[in-house]
């Protein structure tokens, strides 16, 4: 097995995570929540439609965070400490944001884009793997929680066999030349093992830490994050267009120029994180951020269903937009902070005395949505 890697903390990555939440706030708030305002949004903010709509590609950014992320605090570290901080970073909100879930739909009855689910759903939902035996998400962020949870295992595995620079290359090769096969066979089950429209983002992910661990000096893994950009150009189409069949393209006022200039922006930037061309200065401010991502995630949509209907006849539709997301970040940081940091604090092997964070565990926790 490879020595055990101490990776620096990467606050550009803590930034990159709070604003692909604010593009997945935005694609909702501005643009696909019309049972919250009770009229399509996209008519009421048509100035900003065609760009909010792009942040249905928020979630592929976080996907490629991942790739990168989860690699570098993987390297070396054994399974049981794998798994345990992937289970300490994401469920302590995931389940705070489940019982929010159940409060506002399952005892106040509000309506909104999320189903109303009896309680042997929610208790399905607890386990996070709902889709596995067939049940529904109780919020609808929650479909990329599933997708992660399946690279953890993919992730898993290599950690048991041991994680190093070829083993991670021979992992990349395969796993795109099976998303291909899948795109040609469209096999459900395969499909739900190898993520065709998934993989390009946490291939190339983990093939920018590759060359940033490498100080670039490496080629194989610029094929790769060439070849995860057609991928993902191809699957971002596909997302988008099915979300255009659903709703019309007056709701969704995205076209495919703007489609390739979020994709192509998304890797470019990735690409400079991993060459150490954008670089931030660590510090509490972005270190906020980053640990407010995932709460605002997993929460935006409820207070979207709790604030929007009750101001939205008061007051300009600006104005409740910008409320209820000052609202949602707020409460998010509050999650976070008062919640979410107390209970992995309580979760988490006690240290040693005097024994400082390493890195990793610093860096871990920029990992997911």
């Amino acid at each position: 097995m490879h020595r055990r890697r101490t990776p620096e903390r990467l606050a550009e990555l803590d930034l990159l995570r709070f604003v692909a939440a604010l593009a997945v706030l935005a694609f909702h708030f501005l643009v696909a929540f019309a049972s919250v305002w009770g009229t399509r949004p996209s008519g009421l903010f048509p100035a900003v439609a065609p760009i909010a709509g792009l942040g249905i590609l928020g979630v592929e950014l976080f996907f490629m965070i991942s790739g990168f992320v989860i690699l570098m605090s993987a390297w070396g570290r054994g399974l049981g400490a794998f798994a345990r901080s992937r289970f300490v970073r994401l469920f302590p909100a995931y389940w705070l944001s489940l019982a929010a879930a159940y409060t506002v739909y399952g005892l106040i009855g509000a309506k909104g884009p999320d189903p109303i689910l009896g309680g042997d759903q929610y208790a399905l939902n607890a386990t996070m793997i709902q889709r596995l035996f067939g049940g529904t998400d109780a919020i609808g962020v929650y479909w990329s929680l599933w997708a992660e949870l399946r690279f953890y295992v993919i992730m898993a595995v290599l950690v048991i066999i041991g994680v190093t620079y070829n083993r991670v290359l021979i992992l990349g090769g395969v796993w795109l030349a099976l998303a291909g096969l899948a795109l040609w066979l469209q096999n459900p089950l395969l499909n739900e093992f190898v993520m065709p429209r998934y993989a390009p983002y946490f291939v190339a992910g983990m093939s920018l830490y590759l060359i940033h661990s490498r100080r670039g000096q490496t080629w194989l893994p610029w094929i790769y994050v060439a070849a995860g950009y057609a991928l993902a150009l191809d699957s971002a189409f596909y997302r988008v267009h099915q979300r255009i069949d659903k709703a019309g393209v007056k709701a969704m006022p995205v076209t495919d120029t703007g489609v390739v200039i979020t994709i192509t922006l998304i890797f470019v930037v990735m690409a400079l994180v991993a060459l150490g061309l954008l670089r931030l200065r660590p510090s509490k401010a972005l270190t906020a951020l980053g640990g407010t991502t995932y709460p605002l995630y997993l929460f935006h949509s409820l207070v979207a269903v709790a604030l929007i209907p009750t101001l939205r006849d008061d007051l300009p539709p600006w104005a409740v937009a910008l409320a209820a997301t000052v609202t949602a970040i707020v409460l998010s940081y509050l999650v976070y902070a008062c919640a979410e940091r107390p209970i992995q604090r309580l979760l988490r092997p006690r240290k040693a005395p005097h024994t400082p964070q390493t890195p990793a565990t610093q860096v871990e926790k920029a990992s997911v949505p």
